[in-house]
């Protein structure tokens, strides 16, 4: 299950994560939040997408295919959507009310202020280190604040990345909303998402 993050749904997750995440045998949803609602972005912070409730209700709709092993979902977020995933996981949150559970978690560059850090399900975060829009030292302050419950949480911090780092469209790097996006650790974070997963759901 995938999230776009808050300029909507890019090549970038709809095509290349699709099929990347496809060559490894798995099945992808991404759930596109703004499209029905009419919303172009949310990067300027007018507008306030449940996107928690969103992920919960793509696995339901994902869960009753035959070709999906429902005990097997995970979930992956990128910037605003990695907020929703850390979220949607969070020990005691929203996710305590569900009856179905993401069995692992994957997010991009994430706003870590989002979450305590005791998650229900094994976690990936990844960002970088120069990132100005959602900083490292967050995550890094967050890790040590972890309660030590719940289920494992991995920090991968790319030495001189910045946010949307494995954009390939942000070869050269824009500026955004005050903040340098660029393309610089898209195969160190591709191979540790495909580590994980593999050590989550095995093969």
């Amino acid at each position: 299950m995938v999230l776009h993050g808050c300029s909507g749904l890019p090549g970038s997750v709809k095509k290349t994560w699709s099929e990347r995440l496809s060559s490894w045998g798995y099945v992808v949803l991404v759930v596109d939040s703004f499209s029905t609602r009419g919303i172009k972005e949310t990067c300027d912070g007018l507008h306030s997408v449940d996107r928690v409730y969103d992920a919960y209700g793509a696995l339901e709709f994902l869960s009753k295919y035959s070709f999906v092993d429902p005990r097997r979902i995970a979930l992956m977020g990128f910037s605003a959507g990695g907020n929703a995933t850390l979220e949607a996981l969070q020990s005691g949150g929203d996710e305590r009310l569900m009856e179905r559970k993401f069995k692992a978690a994957i997010a991009y560059y994430p706003d870590c202020s989002a979450t305590n850090g005791d998650m229900a399900a094994p976690t990936l975060i990844l960002i970088g280190e120069l990132d100005d829009r959602t900083p490292a030292k967050i995550c890094q302050e967050m890790m040590t604040q972890r309660s030590g419950k719940g289920s494992s949480v991995q920090l991968d911090v790319y030495p001189g990345a910045r946010h949307g780092f494995d954009s390939a469209g942000l070869k050269t790097g824009i500026e955004t909303y005050g903040h340098r996006m660029q393309y610089n650790a898209a195969e160190q974070s591709i191979l540790a998402s495909h580590a994980f997963l593999k050590d989550v759901f095995g093969g």
